[in-house]
């Protein structure tokens, strides 16, 4: 184990980083795991990432405005359309959502086929470069995400399809580029299905999960000197079944 890896000036933001991501994911995963539509936050990043892939084909500075409202109006463009195919094609949006993430995926390959260093890109777009965040980074994200915050609990009861469709793409967008699109999915979706049967301080329980398996990923990987990313994922899913049997045990 390299115990000198554990270097709090690179860990401490790339913590700080999931966190601030699971402020948003969790609430909108179980939102999502309600509406069934469990792949929309795929199709939405993939469709992201793709915005982000054309972008960079211009040369832009990374953290440049060019580039996040490339990458957002892409977002806000497939959110549109989701939200249109539920309003017309309900019974058919599950595999609607499916087409999208293959078409933005294949998109995206097409737009690196020419790029040398495209499986490089395609593989920090996927699984991310949590590591090398930075509190410059994470400041303005989080800002965002209070925003979005208030929002969704000021108008959730709303019952408002579109708005949160629009939130749901915004807060995507901005965490791909955080921690890339795996760890998205995972934020969402594992902590809620082990939160389904949980109504009473859901979300609280919910961060305790991605804390439990932020914390224990990011120690793992550095030990280690594996994928921090890919570790992580593998953390969220023990925390959130062994958080799913203590929830069973309690309310057997």
């Amino acid at each position: 184990m390299n115990w000198q890896a554990l270097d709090l000036s690179i860990l401490g933001p790339a913590f700080l980083a999931g966190l601030v991501v699971a402020s948003t994911h969790v609430p909108l995963g179980r939102h999502v795991l309600k509406r069934g539509i469990i792949f929309l936050d795929l199709a939405v990043a993939q469709t992201a990432g793709m915005g982000l892939v054309a972008a960079h084909s211009f040369h832009w500075d990374p953290g440049g405005w060019q580039i996040q409202l490339i990458a957002v109006s892409a977002a806000i463009s497939a959110a549109i359309v989701l939200h249109l195919t539920e309003k017309y094609w309900a019974e058919i949006q599950e595999a609607l959502i499916g087409s999208l993430f293959v078409l933005a995926s294949s998109g995206s390959l097409l737009l690196l086929a020419a790029n040398p260093h495209g499986g490089e890109h395609l593989k920090e777009l996927l699984i991310g470069q949590i590591l090398w965040v930075s509190y410059q980074q994470v400041v303005p994200v989080a800002v965002l995400y209070l925003v979005i915050l208030g929002l969704w609990f000021a108008f959730r009861h709303r019952q408002s399809s579109l708005l949160f469709y629009l939130l749901f793409a915004v807060a995507i967008t901005a965490s791909v580029q955080l921690v890339g699109v795996y760890l998205v999915f995972a934020t969402l979706i594992l902590p809620a299905l082990s939160l389904r049967h949980l109504n009473k301080a859901a979300n609280g329980v919910g961060y305790l999960i991605t804390i439990v398996g932020y914390g224990l990923g990011l120690l793992v990987a550095a030990l280690l000197d594996l994928p921090a990313g890919a570790v992580i994922v593998y953390t969220l899913a023990i925390s959130s079944l062994l958080m799913s049997w203590v929830i069973r045990q309690r309310h057997a």
